[in-house]
């Protein structure tokens, strides 16, 4: 596998950091598609990995809630189904054009360090949605939506240590305001929670949600720096791939973790006493491992398109779509603690947006400034 040089500097955030889309003006001969996009072009690519990773995150968190609703009581399975839809994406791999690479010795990768990488970030991910499982398994759909908006708060961290992306006044707020959000969901009494589940078990929810997310986060930073790094690879099947796997990787964790906990012997019987029936539990796992997978697509290919950081304050959109959701298909109880916790995660939102389109207006005045200045009048 042969790497190249970074084509684009891309990040979310102020300071001296360059915004989205600014090209390396050193690259030079290098045939790469994504250096070939016209502007409108490359807006569509990242619009449509937003809605890929919008769309799937909503689907993929309600069907998981059907699933524990209607019966469904494995963690295990609930975690393999968050990857095991992957060889779906062999498909838009194989149509991809394959384009040459340009090798040199220090841009050279060496295939140790790629499958150590797939390992790597593929058991973090089985980690993580074992997590994410048992978090929605005590929690609502809604106030587990609600939860995973600290995600925000924790790539803000991870992106300074691991990506060198600074913090300024407005993400210091989104990240406090965030973490309020979540303070006041964890001390809410009114909260709802699935039937049979105790107190004790919603804190478990909690703990493991905000776990995951905090995990999820240090992903995301990581497979950013892979990118930067190590991949360096020109085209976009480089998501593909790391998606690929990785998933590979986490569902043959999941698979062990299943057959080791010893649910596995469960599974007929779940499926027997599913309470829309057989076929509909079998198109629940289904329909739940290709949502997955969607989403996770987008996630990927945002991260390569822009940053990990707007890969998350993307995921976190899914907080005025997911909450909505749940209370229309789940009727989820909207209490005023859990209102007041989501209106405070948009505005935590909401200052990231901001410090991005403040970011971004400051580096088409310069880039305005640079070409005035190379069109000058001869003397």
């Amino acid at each position: 596998m042969n790497c190249t040089k970074p084509l684009f500097k891309v990040c979310i955030f102020a300071g001296n950091q360059e915004p989205i889309l600014v090209k390396e003006e050193s690259v030079v001969g290098i045939p790469t598609p994504l250096l070939k996009l016209k502007s409108w072009q490359w807006w569509v690519l990242v619009s449509v990995n937003i809605f890929f990773l919008i769309g799937g995150q909503a689907a993929s968190v309600l069907l998981g809630r059907f699933y524990y609703d209607e019966g469904g009581n494995s963690k295990w399975m609930a975690t393999l189904v968050q990857t095991a839809a992957f060889p779906i994406l062999y498909i838009p791999l194989l149509l991809l054009p394959s384009s040459a690479s340009v090798e040199s010795s220090e841009s050279s990768c060496s295939l140790k360090y790629i499958v150590l990488i797939y390992v790597l970030l593929g058991v973090i991910i089985a980690g993580d949605n074992m997590l994410y499982s048992v978090g929605l398994l005590y929690l609502s759909a809604s106030t587990y939506s609600l939860i995973c908006a600290t995600q925000l708060a924790f790539n803000a961290v991870f992106s300074y240590f691991i990506n060198a992306q600074k913090f300024t006044a407005l993400i210091l707020n989104s990240v406090v305001l965030l973490s309020f959000s979540a303070a006041l969901i964890a001390l809410n009494d009114d909260a709802d929670t699935p039937s049979g589940v105790s107190r004790s078990k919603y804190i478990v929810g909690f703990v493991c949600t905000l776990a995951a997310s905090a995990l999820y986060s240090l992903l995301l930073s990581l497979m950013q720096f892979s990118f930067e790094k190590i991949l360096k690879r020109e085209t976009f099947s480089v998501v593909l791939e790391m998606q690929i796997y990785t998933s590979l990787v986490a569902t043959c964790v999941s698979v062990i973790g299943l057959f080791a906990s010893g649910e596995w012997r469960t599974l007929h019987g779940e499926m027997e006493g599913y309470h829309k029936g057989q076929a509909s539990y079998v198109l629940t796992l289904v329909w739940t491992a290709v949502t997955w997978q969607v989403c996770s697509v987008g996630v990927v290919g945002l991260i390569f398109l822009v940053t990990s950081l707007f890969s998350n304050v993307i995921s976190t959109l899914s907080l005025a779509v997911t909450p909505l959701a749940a209370l229309v298909v789940f009727r989820d109880k909207m209490s005023g603690v859990k209102i007041m916790a989501m209106l405070i995660a948009i505005w935590g939102f909401a200052s990231y947006v901001y410090q991005n389109h403040i970011d971004d207006l400051k580096v088409r005045q310069a880039r305005q400034q640079a070409q005035a200045g190379r069109v000058e009048p001869p003397c």
